[in-house]
């Protein structure tokens, strides 16, 4: 018999932490290499984790609601294996801290070596701090000894990035120094009157996650929207001759959504400069062009899985990719990798009804497009003859975008460019 840890996985280029939501195994239960042992939620998605072993599930070390970093010990397997053992921690270490470091550019600078995180538990204080805690409390001039001293909300008074933010304005506030309010999705500053024919719904873990980062991102980012109405006859009316032909080639449906991806990934080419990320006082420019596309989830909420390398594929290809990950989404089945390293992202509100919209950026992009619904309206068409009035498909783009480091310039050229895409679209070109 052997004994193997059992590691908080790695589960996207981004995630640096899970918390256990259920073990789907008890302690003693038999369980065979890949098999789903528990299910843990990150701040991008829920999945389930398979067992690296094949074995006995000796001991849980990790309980339902605890957030476990990366790397970590979740569980004892015994094996009937004789060459394994258990790992070897020193050895690890190195390859534990080097996965950290080769996380997404954007959250570097939230990483901290193993080391620096064992200095700052050596002034005294045993509670774990994890790396984005220490990143803030180095980026603040925030001392180990002072770290000591903030109260932590989180499980054994662990220290969250609230618990932080709270302790920096309070800080501010004591040597009389303004400080931008942090909107919270708990404490209303205006009680809410509550009556007995009023129904109380709690929000679900996405909900909140949902709202935490809507506030977060209108805190960070200087939204402003630039729109642009666009004539979408052309790309209407190849989809229509063509869509029956489309669904018999590739079985599937072509929807309006793989269009507007393939001219953002064009416009993105001519203007980089909206392909980026903000880390403090520098702009991070992405070389990858990776098209987020929000999708409805059965719960009515919203998630956004990613196309990469989107100005490499063509119309085909976007569409094979939109139907895939929006089949995955509805089924709940997609993985986090499916939703990290976005550069930019686009919103279908006209999927609803709607025919333009401010939508909020998700951080750390500096830029989101939302395209309106697409309606008929009569509109002066130039021609060699003169100006007549014809009925045309018309579309509104709304592009919003950080003022921090996209000026109305570049907002307002990229997304006229986006519309120039569309409607130079060729109503001849080849299925």
């Amino acid at each position: 018999m052997a004994i193997v840890e059992m590691l908080m996985p790695k589960m996207g280029e981004s995630i640096t932490e899970g918390t256990v939501l259920t073990w789907l195994k008890n302690e003693g239960d038999i369980i065979e290499q890949d098999e789903s042992v528990l299910e843990v939620a990150t701040d991008k998605v829920d999945t389930e984790v398979p067992s690296t072993h094949a074995g006995v599930l000796k001991k849980i070390l990790a309980k339902e609601g605890d957030v476990i970093a990366v790397g970590a010990p979740i569980a004892i397997i015994e094996t009937a294996a004789e060459n394994n053992a258990v790992p070897n921690t020193s050895a690890d270490t190195s390859t534990k801290k080097e996965e950290l470091v080769n996380l997404a550019p954007e959250n570097n600078a939230a990483l901290l070596s193993s080391d620096e995180t064992k200095e700052s538990n050596d002034s005294g204080d045993d509670r774990f701090y994890s790396p984005l805690v220490l990143s803030i409390a180095k980026e603040e001039g925030i001392s180990k000894a002072e770290l000591t001293k903030v109260v932590g909300s989180g499980k054994d008074a662990r220290v969250t990035k609230q618990d932080m933010l709270n302790y920096l304005a309070a800080k501010n506030d004591s040597v009389k120094q303004v400080t931008t309010p942090i909107p919270s999705i708990s404490a209303p500053k205006i009680p809410v009157s509550i009556s007995g024919s009023d129904e109380i719904i709690e929000m679900d873990r996405m909900r909140k996650m949902i709202a935490h980062r809507m506030i977060e991102s209108k805190r960070i980012s200087a939204h402003v929207t630039s729109f642009v109405e666009t004539d979408m006859t052309n790309i209407v009316l190849w989809r229509e001759r063509n869509k029956l032909e489309y669904k018999a080639k590739f079985g599937e449906s072509i929807t309006y959504t793989p269009f507007f991806i393939e001219a953002v990934a064009k416009a993105i080419r001519d203007f980089p400069m909206i392909n980026i990320s903000v880390d403090g006082e520098r702009i991070i420019r992405k070389n990858e062009i990776n098209v987020g596309m929000a999708v409805a989830l059965p719960s009515g909420n919203l998630i956004v899985p990613v196309i990469r390398n989107a100005d490499q594929l063509n119309l085909v290809g976007i569409s094979k990719k939109v139907n895939e990950l929006a089949n995955l989404a509805r089924t709940n089945k997609l993985s986090p990798d499916h939703l990290s390293g976005g550069t930019y992202t686009v919103s279908n509100v006209g999927s609803f009804g709607n025919v333009m919209g401010t939508p909020i950026i998700p951080q750390p992009q500096v830029a989101i497009m939302a395209v309106g619904a697409i309606i008929k309206k009569p509109a002066v068409i130039e021609t060699p003859t003169g100006d007549v009035i014809a009925i045309r498909h018309k579309m509104f783009l709304s592009h919003s975008y950080d003022h921090r480091v996209v000026d109305g310039s570049l907002g307002g050229r990229f997304v006229k460019r986006v519309s120039d895409y569309l409607e130079a679209f060729d109503i001849n070109t080849p299925l």
